[in-house]
């Protein structure tokens, strides 16, 4: 079993070197989806726009990319899972709250709030528990 600071697989830089090749294209994906969906689909070529779908793939995409970038430094796999849900939840919390004059419901935004709030709260105590350990 790996020590909690020690990324998983060890120090394999030929691994850590693929998943942060990897966390690459998923971050460089994620913002271009997100932050430019039209040139995206366009890219992609799948028909029909929809600019808030290009943002939630985006968003997963983006939330992807920092938890393969983060697992090749962080041994702790519940600690970079719930930073990568974090992230990943908390943008398309934002695309929702950006589309909302596309299209939705008006309950959406406070719903998908909580849990990127709850992913934090198990950030924020399971940081406690590696600190516990030192």
């Amino acid at each position: 079993m790996a020590k909690v600071s020690e990324p998983a697989g060890g120090n394999s830089l030929t691994a850590r070197g693929a998943a942060l090749l990897c966390a690459g294209s998923m971050l460089a994906f994620g913002f271009w989806a997100y932050f430019e969906p039209h040139s995206f689909a366009h890219f992609i070529n799948y028909a029909p726009y929809n600019r808030h779908l290009i943002h939630d793939a985006g968003a997963f995409q983006i939330g992807i990319g920092v938890t393969t970038a983060l697992a090749s430094f962080c041994g702790d796999a519940l600690l970079v899972a719930l930073i990568g849900f974090a992230v990943a939840s908390g943008i398309h919390t934002v695309s929702h709250y950006l589309d909302r004059n596309i299209g939705g419901h008006d309950s959406d935004v406070p719903e998908l709030a909580i849990f990127p709030i709850i992913a934090l709260f198990g950030i924020y105590l399971q940081w406690g528990v590696r600190r516990s350990r030192r």
